[in-house]
């Protein structure tokens, strides 16, 4: 199911278009939409696997695996006891914002174990998505580092578990040490407009790049 447009807090909005071309015969055609992949980073149990999940207009693939007793003493369960899966590669998922435009998501595993899949899951990327727990700040500096090593246009987007955050939005850009061009929002990662408007801020900075 595709969404229709919406205005982000930056003011950007994708307008329904219907591109046409010819065909050899001479007749119209609906052109196919341009497809855009965006990624969604993180640190582990973040909300990447249910931001996708939350607007795909497929079923999204991803690439769980249970979380053993080992992975356990290794990754910090604190903030999420009931979490049993973790990613192990990547997520996948799409969404048909308007007729000429097609976004391809790429969720990337939240350890730092498996950053070795990055720049490959990271390729022909246009711009990224950080998700942010704010309880655990320190778990998002390395794909906010890894974003400004490649100059990959990104904004960060707190996740409000069970509706709060733990920190402003002024706090979280001081201790991430990002810079004013960086966008910051409040998001909610199991509603799908919500998603959706994070991704169309991320998808404005890319534009503004381009343009630039």
């Amino acid at each position: 199911m595709a969404c229709g447009p919406s205005p982000t807090p930056g003011g950007y909005s994708v307008t329904p278009t219907e591109p046409l071309v010819r065909t050899s015969a001479g007749q119209a055609a609906v052109r196919p939409p341009l497809p855009v992949k965006l990624v969604i980073a993180g640190g582990f149990g973040v909300g990447k696997t249910t931001a996708v999940g939350s607007i795909s207009e497929i079923e999204p693939l991803t690439t769980e695996a249970a979380i053993t007793e080992v992975a356990a003493g290794v990754d910090d369960l604190s903030h999420t006891p009931r979490k049993t899966t973790t990613t192990v590669a990547m997520d996948f998922g799409c969404i048909t914002i308007d007729p000429t435009l097609k976004l391809y998501l790429f969720g990337t595993p939240g350890q730092e174990r498996f950053g070795f899949m990055w720049d490959d899951i990271v390729e022909g990327a246009v711009g990224g998505l950080v998700i942010v727990d704010t309880r655990r700040l320190d778990d998002c500096y390395a794909a906010v580092d890894y974003f400004e090593h490649k100059r990959i246009p990104f904004a960060v987007a707190v996740n409000a578990f069970d509706g709060q955050v733990a920190h402003t939005l002024d706090e979280v850009r001081w201790a991430l040490d990002v810079s004013d061009g960086v966008p910051l929002l409040v998001f909610d990662a199991r509603e799908r407009g919500s998603v959706r408007d994070a991704l169309l801020v991320v998808l404005e900075q890319a534009l503004a790049r381009t343009e630039g």
